[in-house]
C-alpha cells in the first residue's frame, strides 16, 4: 500500500492556471483511449463549460471518459450539467454522497486532483474545476511522464470501484484499464513515488512530511492556503529552524476564501516566529497551491497542512527527488516571497487586541471541530 519510489519519469512544473489549464485541455483534447478525471471542487460556470465540451468530444471519437467527484465539493455542479455529462456519454460517479450517516462519515472527502490521459501523461495539484482559477486564485499543478503515471491510475480505479462512491458509471469501467509502465530515457531519469492519505486508516503524507522535516539539513520551504498543523508538525517545525535550517512559511495574506481558518493558523506564528521560522503573506491573490521543499525532495498535490487534510480526508501527493526539480519549485518559492509580506516577530508581538480575539475565536472553533472527529 505504500508508495513506491520509481525511477525514469519526467516532472514538469506549471505554475499558474495560465500554463496548467492549457496543458491539461490539451492532453484531454489528444486522448485515444482513455481519460481519468478525479476531483474535489466543480461547479457550474466558465471552466465547467469548457471541461464539459472537451470530455464529450472526447466520447464521441471513442475514448472512455470517467469523471469521479466528491459528493460534498461538486455540490455546486448544477443538474443540467450533470444531464449534459451523462447524456453525453461520460461515466460519472461522486464519493461519499451526503447522508444520515454518522458526521465523522460526512467530513472524510475525496480531497484529491487528477487528470490521467492514456494511461501514460498525469497532472495532479491542487486544481479544481471553478472558475476562480481562472483569474482569481494562484494554484500549480505539475505535469507527469514515465512508471509513476500508472501507480496514479490505480490509485484512481481502487476508489473509482470503492463502497463508498456512488453513480450510475460502471464500477467495472476500470477493469484493464491500459498504462504505459516503461521508462524512457529522454525522461532524464527523475525519481518519484505517489503517495497518499486515507484519513486515519492511512496517512503515509503526513508520516513522509515528518521524516522530510526532521532530516532537513537546509531548508525546509512549504506552501499552503490552509495552515492549522497539528502539534507534532509544529513542533518539527520549530526544533528544525532552531538547529539550522532555513524553514520559510507561503502563506495566504488578506485575501482568502475562509478567512477563518487563517486566524485559526494565525495563533501559532508567534511560537513559530520565536523559534526561527519566516512567515511570508502572499499579497497578489489567494495562494491555493500546495506545495513542499526540503532539501531536494518536493511533494506536490492535494493535501494542505490542517487536520482536514492530514488526519481525514483522501489526499494525494507526487513526490519527487531530484536536484534540477527541486531548484525549478525553490525558484518559484522565490519568486512568490518576493511578492509577499514577512511577518516580523517583533511587530506581531504588537498586533491589535481584535486579531488576538479572531485567532482565539476561531482557534477554539477549530479545536471543536478536530475533537468532533
Amino acid at each position: 500500500m505504500h508508495g513506491i519510489w520509481r525511477d525514469g519519469n519526467h516532472f514538469q512544473l506549471l505554475p499558474e492556471a495560465a500554463r496548467f489549464l492549457p496543458a491539461m485541455f490539451e492532453a484531454v483534447d489528444g486522448a485515444r483511449h482513455s481519460i481519468l478525471i478525479e476531483l474535489y471542487l466543480m461547479e457550474s460556470g466558465r471552466l465547467a463549460t469548457a471541461l464539459i465540451e472537451v470530455l464529450r468530444r472526447a466520447v464521441e471519437r471513442g475514448v472512455s471518459v470517467l469523471l469521479l467527484l466528491d459528493g460534498y465539493g461538486a455540490m455546486g455542479l448544477e443538474a443540467a450539467d450533470r444531464r449534459r455529462l451523462e447524456a453525453g456519454g461520460v461515466a460519472l460517479r461522486w464519493f461519499n454522497p451526503l447522508g444520515l450517516h454518522s458526521l465523522a462519515r460526512n467530513l472524510t472527502r475525496d480531497h484529491r486532483k487528477l487528470v490521467v490521459v492514456d494511461g501514460e501523461v498525469a497532472f495532479t495539484g491542487g486544481f479544481g474545476v471553478v472558475d476562480e482559477f481562472l483569474d482569481a486564485w494562484y494554484e500549480v499543478a505539475m505535469r507527469i511522464e514515465g512508471p509513476v503515471v500508472a501507480d496514479w491510475a490505480r490509485l484512481f480505479c481502487a476508489l473509482w470501484d470503492s463502497p463508498m462512491t456512488r453513480g450510475a458509471g460502471a464500477p467495472e469501467l476500470v477493469h484493464g484499464l491500459g498504462v504505459a509502465t516503461g521508462t524512457d530515457d529522454g525522461y532524464g531519469g527523475m525519481r518519484g513515488r505517489v503517495v497518499w492519505g486515507q484519513g486515519y486508516r492511512y496517512q503515509a503524507i503526513r508520516h513522509s512530511l515528518q521524516r522530510q522535516v526532521s532530516g532537513a539539513r537546509r531548508r525546509i520551504w512549504i506552501c499552503t492556503p490552509y495552515f492549522v498543523p497539528t502539534l507534532s508538525l509544529r513542533l518539527r517545525l520549530a526544533r528544525a529552524a532552531r538547529r539550522g535550517v532555513e524553514v520559510c512559511l507561503l502563506l495566504p495574506g488578506e485575501s482568502h476564501d475562509h478567512p477563518g481558518v487563517r486566524y485559526a493558523g494565525q495563533r501559532f506564528y508567534g511560537r513559530l516566529l520565536r523559534a526561527g521560522v519566516r512567515i511570508f503573506e502572499f499579497q497578489p491573490s489567494f495562494i491555493h497551491a500546495k506545495f513542499t521543499l526540503a532539501d531536494d525532495w518536493v511533494s506536490l498535490g492535494s493535501c494542505n497542512f490542517d487536520h482536514w487534510s492530514l488526519q481525514w480526508n483522501l489526499e494525494a501527493n507526487q513526490e519527487v527527488a531530484d536536484a534540477r526539480f527541486a531548484e525549478e519549485v525553490a525558484a518559484l518559492f522565490r519568486r512568490n516571497f518576493a511578492a509577499s509580506h514577512e511577518i516580523h516577530h517583533a511587530l506581531w508581538l504588537r498586533r491589535p487586541r481584535w486579531q488576538r480575539l479572531k485567532e482565539w475565536l476561531f482557534g477554539t472553533l477549530d479545536g471543536l471541530l478536530t475533537r468532533l472527529r
